[in-house]
């Protein structure tokens, strides 16, 4: 395997540049797809290598259930400081796998929590509008059915304080920009990055630029829906100026109260509506990020898959018949 199988570990940097530069040439639905899919793919091949090492090292504990071939010198040839690549790949991969876990079960258990306490609601009331005063809104994905749980689908929540602080107009544009979120699935997208991220943590910037870009695609939907850009533009902001954090803050929500994100909303909307295209200029900086981008999310993959085949006819030869 020799130093390929440790590459995939570190490209994710390759991705980097596209994360921060993507927004500024593509349509947020592009961006959304492109930092997801490089997200998702560089996850992967990071999660592979460190189940590879952590082959090498298991095989060398005192008592393993591993064939005792595959501890023999040969095999831990194959990898460049085995001994310590090995049992620290053994601690990253668990670390790794539980922070996964434990990403499921909160969304799951968020995604539980917010239908209860809209069952309360009248059924159907889309949106759910919330006794509260303090405003904040945000789409609450479905659930799939299970035996003796009917499936639950996705609905907007909007308490009765952000009802108050917009008008009708600046209303349809919120309640356009959350069904956006739940008709577009941008619940799958973030968890898909959050569970990169917990993966490898050189992906953790990958987590904030879907972030946003998934608010930026509701937003572009929501201006096409209502069809004025300045009122969508409006709206967001009149919301961030009222808007308290909302009850589930990992849901999508119209305009948290944040400085950053929310005035690079608002200017996108009050400039043209972005090229609708998949990939950025070649002769811009957006341009050959992706191209560093794709090129480090290639190697990762030939070099997780160089790694697994080496490893795998190591083990072959090693293993007793």
């Amino acid at each position: 395997m020799g130093v390929f199988v440790f590459l995939p570990l570190v490209l994710p940097l390759t991705a980097l540049p596209i994360a921060r530069l993507a927004e500024q040439h593509l349509h947020p639905r592009g961006t959304t797809r492109l930092l997801t899919l490089l997200a998702a793919v560089l996850g992967l091949c990071s999660t592979l290598c460190l189940g590879l090492l952590m082959v090498v090292g298991t095989a060398q504990l005192p008592g393993n259930p591993l064939p005792d071939g595959w501890s023999d010198p040969e095999v831990r040839a194959a990898v460049p400081f085995a001994e310590v690549a090995g049992a620290a790949a053994i601690l990253a991969l668990a670390a790794a796998l539980a922070g996964c876990g434990t990403a499921l079960r909160r969304h799951r258990r968020i995604r539980a929590r917010t239908h209860r306490a809209l069952d309360v609601l009248p059924a159907g009331a889309d949106p759910a509008v919330l006794p509260d005063d303090d405003p904040y809104a945000y789409a609450v994905p479905g659930t799939p059915g299970r035996p003796g749980r009917p499936a639950r689908p996705g609905r907007i929540a909007v308490s009765r304080g952000m009802l108050r602080s917009l008008d009708a107009d600046e209303r349809a544009a919120l309640f356009a920009h959350e069904r956006a979120h739940l008709n577009c699935r941008h619940h799958r997208y973030l968890l898909a990055v959050r569970l990169a991220g917990c993966v490898n943590p050189l992906l953790l910037p990958l987590r904030s630029a879907v972030a946003f870009s998934t608010e930026r695609w509701a937003d572009e939907e929501a201006a096409r829906e209502v069809g004025d850009r300045r009122l969508t533009a409006r709206a967001v902001g009149k919301a961030a100026l009222v808007a308290r954090p909302a009850p589930y803050p990992e849901l999508a929500q119209f305009a948290a109260p944040e400085p950053g994100p929310v005035p690079r909303r608002v200017a996108a909307l009050l400039a043209p509506v972005p090229p609708a295209r998949s990939w950025p200029p070649a002769l811009t900086p957006a341009g050959l990020a992706a191209l560093v981008a794709a090129a480090g999310t290639a190697a990762s993959a030939v070099s997780a898959l160089n790694a697994a085949v080496a490893l795998f006819l190591v083990l072959k030869a090693a293993t007793p018949l």
